[in-house]
């Protein structure tokens, strides 16, 4: 069979395999006294259940995720589904009826007032939907404000502010005022002051759904760039399936107060979990969303017909060296790896092309699998038998 040596490590493009953020057991009821309502949510009830026997809402019942430093971490469902409610749990704008919440393994559920403001102050900063600027204070003194709170002296705000505003496009507009931007300016605005924290962990809750469409994709690119200069811990809230597939590195679909799916894009794409999973993303367009680091196997997986025929060479700190013939006598000379961004649209041309399934190496030449003719038109044919065929090889 296809073989290669020595076995590369995979690792995602940002994220660093640390658990940043550990969230357990978390629930939440709005009422008085939560217990009759949690007992029943512990037993198994669904939030309907506990509204009709008890006339009680629940906002989450039960979610269990862990984080990990430098990811997009994007929490999605329809409306009603708990998504919000999380996020509001996270730095306690809600307080959590039960569970906890680790931010490198401090919980922040047990913290006195006190101590939570210093963490929050410190670590979390939080994007809302609604730009939430002050009107009667300039772009630059907008971006300062979370410091201004956090008592840092003017100088020093006022400089961390403009490179917030510098690194966000706006530094020649910082003395501009809310009204005086475009909707777009005034959400970077707002995207600047919480940067200018420089916050262990971002929390954006529907950030960006305010915006027209052309704007809103602007600023999805912009996330992206900060992303890849930064890589920063974002918890990114959505109902847009679209914009969940394009940014996030890994997805959680909540249903009725409860977590349905947690995965990448692709691992969602090829394999939904239920129903309700598929039906969400059955409308997404997987060549817009989809990468070459999605859809990389290893050699031996999921590469039908090319039995002992390649192998594909590394070094010992698993970097791309080449191709050769399944006897080693002989190198395919030519052949360039495919960067794991590369969108699959573009790659239709090299797959075609290419003499064996195609390599792909992240931007540092780490080997991260191959891609394939049969398993790259699996992922462009969205029925269900090329979603068992990606899914199975």
């Amino acid at each position: 069979m296809t073989t290669i040596l020595p076995t590369p490590t995979v690792s995602s493009s940002t994220a660093t395999g640390q658990v940043r953020l550990t969230v357990r057991g978390l629930r939440k009821v709005f009422a008085d006294d939560p217990r009759p309502a949690l007992e029943m949510l512990r037993r198994g009830a669904t939030k309907a259940e506990v509204l009709q026997r008890l006339n009680v809402n629940v906002g989450v019942a039960e979610a269990s995720f862990d984080i990990r430093a430098g990811e997009i971490f994007v929490i999605m469902g329809l409306s009603g589904s708990g998504k919000s409610t999380i996020v509001r749990l996270l730095n306690r704008l809600i307080e959590p009826s039960e569970g906890q919440i680790l931010l490198d393994g401090r919980d922040l559920t047990a913290l006195r007032y006190g101590d939570l403001v210093e963490v929050l102050r410190r670590d979390m900063s939080m994007v809302f939907q609604s730009f939430a600027l002050l009107p009667n204070r300039t772009a630059l003194e907008n971006a300062a404000f979370g410091l201004e709170v956090a008592g840092v002296k003017r100088a020093d705000r006022r400089k961390a502010a403009l490179a917030a505003l510098e690194r966000v496009g706006l530094a020649d507009h910082a003395d501009h005022y809310p009204d005086e931007l475009s909707g777009g300016m005034q959400q970077r605005v707002g995207l600047a002051r919480a940067l200018a924290k420089n916050p262990t962990i971002m929390l954006m809750d529907e950030a960006f759904s305010a915006l027209d469409p052309l704007i809103r994709s602007d600023m999805q690119d912009e996330l992206l760039r900060l992303q890849r200069e930064e890589a920063r811990t974002i918890v990114f809230i959505s109902h847009d399936a679209e914009e969940a597939m394009r940014i996030a590195d890994r997805i959680a679909v909540m249903e009725d107060g409860r977590i349905a799916q947690i995965g990448t894009p692709a691992e969602i794409l090829r394999a939904p979990a239920d129903e309700y999973v598929r039906a969400f993303f059955r409308g997404v367009d997987a060549s817009r969303v989809l990468r070459a680091r999605d859809l990389a196997r290893p050699p031996d997986d999921g590469n039908p017909g090319e039995p002992g025929r390649f192998r594909y060479r590394t070094d010992t700190a698993g970097h791309f060296r080449g191709v050769l013939a399944g006897d080693g006598t002989s190198a395919l000379f030519g052949l360039e790896p495919v960067a794991a961004d590369t969108p699959i649209l573009a790659l239709l041309g090299r797959v075609a092309a290419a003499p064996c399934p195609l390599p792909v190496v992240e931007a540092d030449g780490r080997f991260l699998g191959v891609i394939s003719r049969a398993v790259l038109l699996a992922a462009l044919d969205r029925g269900e038998d090329a979603r068992r065929e990606v899914r199975h090889g």
